[in-house]
């Protein structure tokens, strides 16, 4: 998630950007819609305070005329039981609509969210492209089993897609985290309600046109704006709701537990939380590397990312020195306009959001020693800008050591050894991921090992692949997304037994 290509050179993204049209309903049964009783909400751009537009804001009702079309498109079989070929064609022109219409897309992300364009340009966009192409390319080639169970019978066990799916997405990577959910979904067979979150519908409504110009049936791809009580608990609570895929906050996959037990038991698939630890050993050798990883680690998208690596555990015999080196690392970051590629970051997605983190700042303010930020910045813009703030000398149970703030805010704490630093890393309700710097392989495997997390990166920090799984263990939710895997989340398994006659009659 941290690396950073080379971005496209586009001449001027903020021309580009006024000419951009804005898609504002919402899609159900293959064709966009107002919701049902004509709600609106304001999409804002938090890097102005402008009002981008008035998005259609649905409800119960709209989740069940959505329901329905959903339950009906795959009961017809029309996608559930094709050629698994078809869907392949359709998926993987699904991901070449997404790459022509890069530039569209990744100007409506970042408009949308206050992430920096460049970011956008080859990093989200591009990668939800490949998402979807991965598993257009993967769902004609899952196999089913015949098991050797004798003479008198035949046992097979088939895979099947458990039917309707409600996939609720977070705003700080709104088209990637769709393409998490909806492409393994869709590439099984199932019909699919993608509720975006409310800071962030414009690329979702946008990728559901391209879904029925790619050949998605009427009815398999829909799309509900609007706020997590009206429109996400109602897909939660919704009786012919199969399965729920869900990336937000603990909080919020708690809630859509309680959901599945008060209405048909669904399944639920959480992505949630994080309080990665980014742990510096004394062998880490190259210390600028590291340092400038520790930084990219929780100042890229602003902090606003699950797996950010928001305690820093650095060995006490290095931390001096090393304490400078990211301080030189964050001078990087400074934020700018989204939409200029000299910005370092990007703003928050939303006054609340800001709010709430330097809410936190001011906590660690009165909990630890202040080495850089913690202030708004760029007020006079009407944007939501914070500076990348460190804390150091932090207590490992205070409270910015321990919650997720989701900011650019990072605890820096010392160790002193592998035993000590491995329990630190492991108090914590959350298990995302963790990033180790050594260059004793010994050590690097002992460690890895003893973490109980979902992702481990060696001297290298959040490294995110889509051939390979990613989610947590403990609060951080269940399940894997991305790789083969999966389709497991997805599909059922079905065992059929045919009794086989030893003589022919």
């Amino acid at each position: 998630m941290t690396c950073q290509p080379s971005p496209r050179h586009h001449p001027d993204w903020a021309e580009a950007a006024r000419a951009v049209r804005i898609e504002t309903r919402a899609f159900i049964d293959g064709s966009y819609k107002e919701a049902s009783d004509g709600a609106t909400f304001d999409c804002v751009n938090p890097a102005t305070g402008a009002v981008l537009g008035r998005v259609a804001s649905c409800s119960a009702a709209d989740v069940d005329r959505a329901v329905a079309a959903a339950r009906r498109s795959f009961d017809a079989g029309d996608w559930s039981r094709c050629d698994p070929a078809v869907r392949r064609r359709a998926l993987i022109r699904l991901a070449d609509l997404i790459e022509e219409h890069r530039d569209t897309l990744a100007i409506l992300e970042t408009l949308d969210t206050g992430k920096l364009i460049r970011d956008s340009a080859t990093l989200d966009i591009p990668g939800s492209a490949d998402v979807f192409r991965f598993f257009g390319e993967a769902c004609d080639k899952l196999l089913d089993e015949a098991v050797p169970v004798g003479p008198g019978a035949l046992a097979m066990i088939t895979r099947e897609p458990v039917g309707v799916v409600g996939a609720v997405v977070p705003w700080n990577f709104p088209l990637k985290m769709a393409a998490w959910k909806c492409a393994p979904a869709l590439a099984a067979g199932n019909s699919v309600l993608l509720k975006p979150a409310e800071q962030s519908p414009l690329t979702a409504l946008h990728l559901a046109g391209l879904a029925a110009e790619a050949g998605i049936p009427p009815g398999v791809f829909n799309v509900l704006p609007g706020f997590g009580p009206d429109a996400g608990a109602p897909i939660g609570l919704h009786p012919d709701v199969d399965c729920v895929g869900f990336t937000g906050s603990t909080e919020v996959g708690k809630l859509f537990l309680g959901y599945a037990g008060r209405s048909n038991m669904k399944r639920v698939w959480l992505e949630c939380g994080g309080k990665s630890a980014f742990i510096v050993c004394p062998d880490a050798g190259d210390l600028k590397a590291a340092a400038e990883a520790a930084a990219a680690g929780i100042f890229f998208n602003q902090g606003e990312v699950c797996s950010a690596t928001s305690r820093l555990f650095v060995h006490e015999d290095i931390q001096a020195d090393f304490t400078a080196l990211l301080l030189d690392a964050a001078q990087a970051y400074a934020p700018g306009n989204p939409l200029d590629l000299a910005s370092g970051m990007g703003a928050m997605v939303s006054e609340e959001q800001t709010g709430r983190v330097l809410s936190y700042i001011e906590t660690g303010k009165a909990e630890a020693d202040l080495l850089c930020g913690g202030s708004r910045v760029l007020a006079e813009t009407g944007g939501s800008f914070i500076a990348p703030t460190i804390f150091t000398h932090v207590d490992p149970r205070a409270v910015i050591a321990t919650e997720e703030i989701f900011g650019p805010v990072l605890s820096v704490i010392s160790f002193r050894n592998e035993a000590d630093v491995v329990g630190l890393a492991n108090a914590s309700i959350y298990g995302l991921g963790a990033s180790i710097w050594t260059r004793d392989l010994d050590r690097a495997v002992r460690m890895s090992r003893a973490l109980h997390v979902g992702s481990v990166s060696v001297n290298a920090v959040d490294h995110v692949d889509l051939r390979t799984p990613f989610g947590g263990v403990k609060q951080s939710g269940n399940g894997r997304d991305l790789s083969l895997h999966a389709f497991e989340k997805y599909l059922d398994l079905k065992t059929t037994w045919i009794s086989i006659r030893e003589t022919a009659a």
